[in-house]
């Protein structure tokens, strides 16, 4: 099961780096950024089944290192004005960083698998997961908003 799962996760880290190096050929909105976390929320279903459900001391140990691992993908999410429209700049750090903690997080699914229930390990990493995105999401939601602001501001000032 925990080679699997980490078959999984390596694709879906795949699948991510890939969705973001083509996103950047097209414009942004507030609805992209801030629909991938709402998606993701329906995950928490999973703690309605008690395989799932972590205790207290887990949930937060889990939800700080996703906002500790938030913090990488904030400093590499910019954004910049073409043509009128707002883009995701480029990074090739944030490939890298991905590739990182796709593997930390692998190191650590098979340190802890040993001590640590399947289905409580898994709702940790889904917390960890929602703990990484929703304040990436929500930095990347305030810096767009800005800068759309000021591109409005200088449309507005040049007609």
């Amino acid at each position: 099961m925990m080679i699997a799962s980490s078959i999984v996760a390596i694709c879906m880290g795949f699948m991510v780096i890939f969705i973001r190096m083509k996103a950047q050929k097209r414009p942004v909105s507030g609805k992209k950024i801030i629909l991938p976390p709402l998606f993701m929320s329906t995950g928490a279903l999973m703690f309605l089944f008690p395989v799932f459900r972590v205790n207290v001391s887990e949930f937060l140990e889990a939800i700080t290192v996703g906002m500790v691992f938030s913090l990488l993908l904030i400093k590499t999410s910019k954004f910049e004005i073409r043509e009128n429209d707002i883009y995701l700049k480029r990074s090739k750090a944030f490939a890298f960083i991905l590739i990182g903690l796709l593997l930390i997080r692998i190191v650590a699914k098979s340190i802890l698998s040993t001590s640590i229930d399947y289905g409580e390990l898994s709702g940790m990493f889904w917390i960890l997961a929602f703990g990484m995105i929703v304040p990436w999401r929500i930095t990347m939601y305030f810096q767009y908003r800005k800068l759309h602001q000021e591109n409005q501001d200088l449309t507005t000032n040049s007609i």
